[in-house]
């Protein structure tokens, strides 16, 4: 009797275990690979209790993201959130990613600019690898007292600004001086020469420029400081900087240059292994959801793709971004294409001899 009981027990115990390990591996995960910012709690929290799935963050980079589904193949995670010009390369080479089916994605309720640029700069064989997610530009961060004068690139050379003005050697200055001065530097991309002749034309432009240079600066607390004290009252910079300084002080605004400001867009992006696809598309509609794509912003600092989501943003930012960008604007946004191998090394040398120069 003794050891019926026994024998009971342990099948009792046996069972208990099973439907356990059964209940364990029926729950649904989404594994997402993110920057920061992307994922708040808050957010994570409403999608878990509404859909019943649990939610695994890991915080990444682009080349962190690259080198992790590099490594096993596209597998690991559900949903990635790499920029726009770093998939179509990187498919190519490595085939982690699989297409998106857009289909089941809501578009309705995104920017339909912002899709079409996503699209573009994704395709790959006659499929694309990404839906748009964040976004932010550069542009110009100015002062009210300059605001008439300094309305694109180019007018930071202006007498009216001299010594007063900064931004960095780096390959998005080059570009917005090229839109700025007419020319397309991305339509020049596949054009080696003409690429050459576009650079040249800037490089003239901003050895001329230096004289009204104050300092190239290198990082962003840098120049919030340069423009904060007015030593700086001109530069050329990102959004959510511009929008920090404006929350202090309401004489400095970021402004969308006339030429267009230089977008980025971080997409969603599905790796090829994933084990949850139907949980990916879920968290993409989700979080594209106007309230829901508010609360990203308030925590990143960056907008995000989806339609009419400054509505339920906090007041100081909601108000200065629709001071930067009216629907003009979003759509004379240059979106970054991928970069040719090679151009870089390119405007490496030109930056080199901007520097150099007298």
């Amino acid at each position: 009797m003794k050891a019926n009981k026994t024998r009971n027990a342990a099948l009792l115990c046996s069972s208990l275990l099973a439907v356990s390990a059964s209940s364990s591996l029926l729950a649904e995960e989404l594994r997402l690979i993110t920057w920061g910012g992307y994922a708040p709690d808050e957010v994570v929290a409403q999608f878990e209790k509404e859909t019943g799935i649990d939610v695994k963050i890991t915080l990444s980079n682009n080349e962190d993201m690259i080198s992790k589904l590099r490594a096993t193949g596209g597998a690991g995670f559900d949903l990635a959130q790499p920029s726009q010009d770093r998939i179509v390369g990187v498919q190519r080479q490595f085939n982690v990613y699989k297409p998106i089916d857009y289909s089941r994605i809501n578009t309705d309720q995104l920017q339909p600019s912002m899709v079409k640029a996503t699209q573009e700069a994704t395709a790959l064989n006659g499929k694309f690898y990404g839906v748009p997610a964040v976004w932010g530009t550069s542009g110009l961060i100015v002062h009210s007292s300059v605001a008439d004068t300094v309305k694109d690139y180019t007018d930071l050379c202006d007498p009216a600004v001299a010594g007063k003005v900064s931004y960095r050697l780096k390959r998005p200055t080059l570009m917005g001086f090229a839109f700025a001065m007419g020319m397309d530097p991305f339509a020049a991309y596949n054009d080696r020469d003409e690429y050459a002749s576009i650079m040249a034309k800037v490089e003239d432009k901003l050895i001329d420029c230096k004289a009204n240079v104050k300092t190239y600066w290198t990082g962003g607390d840098q120049l919030l400081s340069l423009l904060r004290t007015e030593e700086v009252i001109a530069a050329m910079a990102w959004d959510a900087g511009g929008w920090k300084l404006n929350a202090e002080n309401p004489e400095i605004q970021f402004v969308a240059p006339e030429s267009g400001a230089l977008g980025w867009i971080d997409t969603f992006a599905i790796p090829r292994r994933s084990e949850n696809e139907e949980a990916a598309y879920k968290w993409i509609n989700f979080v594209m959801q106007p309230e829901i794509a508010a609360k990203i912003t308030n925590a990143s600092g960056n907008f995000t793709a989806s339609k009419a989501a400054d509505e339920f943003v906090k007041a100081d930012l909601r108000d200065a971004y629709r001071a930067s960008f009216d629907e003009q604007a979003i759509t004379n946004i240059k979106w970054y294409p991928p970069v040719p191998p090679g151009l870089e090394a390119t405007e490496g040398q030109v930056l080199d001899r901007v520097q150099a120069a007298n």
